[in-house]
């Protein structure tokens, strides 16, 4: 990492950003354009994401082109996009920084000091809701989170408050950014090793991010690692735990959401009510609020704020409801957040729950297919498929079939469906959901497309 921005940010740049309808460039893209940079980007092909890019003020080209970098002064390029890229070659040849998300994050935080989120998994919703506590409470901040917010109206914003809330990445390392003035981490657990080598590495990186943090540090006591790590950090803690600084009481799940008393140090209990549900989401809230509460905000205005809070795309995303049939979207796609949706999904008053889940990453894969063999104990039927590569080249002996023999030998009784495609999954899907079905979509992968595909087609079968 380095101690000092290696881009300089104080005066407005000409920035042209190539894979800019990737979420992670898309909300970067954005948040330059609105602190005052000419921003350009291009993509292959046209997608929704390029709209809220061009709405930001951002020149979108569909297509790549090498004349596109004349006169920048930096180009900000997706890890996915490749060094043959002609737009990369040409800036290379007129001598223009090609920049990764790690190298500008630092420029970014010199002028808005970061409060990060980090953790294995629950990031994206806290940072969210992080956010809207601080904007709640009157402190504005600004914010790059990794997927649209829809009580923000975006993944990324500049706001007149001196803070930046940040979605901190562990997968590469860019967590470890600065300045720090603030850090938060949901949990710990083993993922992202082809990058840290083992999981001793990878704590030893959440504890250097606490560490390194310039102010109050928060960890979830209800994970052991986070729990740990955070007493040699010296990190205030909440959660359900009986000795956690922010304690969770008094807690109710719903379909519609949970409820539950927020106890602050030395402080009058706080009701909080957020329209998502699960227990993982309740933790997700009591974190937010605690970092809000450590950042000065008045706790019960942060905590009022949320009962507005709109979710985050592909986090729970109700979809819709056809036919009697409400369909849920959601990101997950390692065990225990398998188990946290579908347990969210059971706390509601739903006929079944009806799960399509889709593997994702051959490396992913390999390393956890047999702990999903008891993931998916809240779902009333199972559909699993083939996994989805992301970019991966194949293992030998490693696909999603690795996943119905772990739940086969887990002794599931329920139903348990294999579906090579997604084809084939919208067809059984279609002729298995009947009226008081909740159908949930879970995975990293294209599985996102399947929710839509079945409300259109139970719309058509009600004709």
């Amino acid at each position: 990492m380095p101690a000092e921005p290696v881009v300089d940010l104080d005066h407005p740049r000409r920035i042209h950003v190539v894979g800019v309808g990737g979420p992670g460039m898309s909300a970067c893209a954005v948040l330059l354009a609105e602190d005052g940079h000419r921003v350009s980007g291009s993509d292959w092909r046209e997608t929704g994401a390029l709209d809220s890019v061009r709405s930001a003020g951002v020149a979108v080209t569909v297509g790549h082109d090498a004349g596109l970098v004349e006169g920048v002064d930096y180009v900000l390029a997706s890890t996915a996009v490749p060094a043959d890229n002609p737009e990369v070659v040409a800036a290379g040849s007129l001598g223009v920084p090609v920049l990764r998300r790690i190298d500008l994050l630092p420029a970014v935080g010199a002028r808005h000091p970061f409060a990060s989120i980090a953790g294995t998994h629950g990031k994206t919703t806290t940072a969210a809701l992080t956010t809207v506590a601080l904007r709640g409470a009157g402190l504005d901040p600004s914010f790059l989170i990794g997927a649209p917010v829809g009580t923000l109206g975006a993944a990324a914003g500049i706001r007149g408050g001196r803070l930046l809330v940040l979605e901190a990445d562990e997968s590469d390392g860019t967590f470890l950014v600065g300045p720090r003035v603030a850090g938060l981490v949901t949990n710990v657990e083993a993922d992202h090793l082809e990058h840290w080598g083992s999981m001793e590495a990878l704590e030893a990186g959440f504890l250097e991010f606490l560490v390194g943090t310039d102010g109050p540090r928060v960890v979830c006591a209800d994970d052991p690692v986070a729990r740990r790590l955070g007493l040699d950090a010296r990190a205030s803690s909440y959660g359900t735990s009986a000795d956690a600084d922010f304690r969770i009481e008094s807690l109710e799940l719903s379909s519609d959401g949970v409820a539950f008393d927020l106890r602050a140090p030395g402080a009058t209990p706080v009701a909080v009510r957020i329209p998502l549900p699960g227990l993982h989401n309740a933790r997700n809230a009591a974190g937010a609020l605690a970092l809000a509460a450590l950042l000065d905000a008045e706790l019960p205005a942060a905590a009022a704020a949320l009962g507005d809070f709109a979710g985050v795309e592909r986090r729970f995303e109700v979809l819709g409801t056809v036919a009697g049939v409400t369909v849920v979207d959601d990101y997950a796609h390692l065990p225990t957040e398998v188990e946290a949706v579908l347990a969210a999904c059971r706390s509601g008053s739903w006929r079944r729950v009806v799960a399509v889940f889709q593997p994702h990453r051959y490396s992913r894969t390999q390393r956890h297919w047999h702990e999903f063999g008891a993931a998916f104990g809240d779902a009333d039927v199972l559909v699993l498929c083939e996994l989805y590569p992301a970019g991966e080249s194949p293992r030998p002996g490693v696909s999603g079939e690795l996943l119905l023999q772990a739940v086969a030998d887990s002794g599931r009784r329920a139903p348990l469906v294999w579906q090579q495609t997604l084809d084939e999954v919208v067809a059984f899907l279609l002729g298995e959901l009947s009226e008081g079905d909740v159908l949930v979509t879970i995975g990293a992968g294209d599985v996102t497309t399947v929710g839509p595909r079945v409300l259109a087609g139970l719309a058509e079968r009600g004709r």
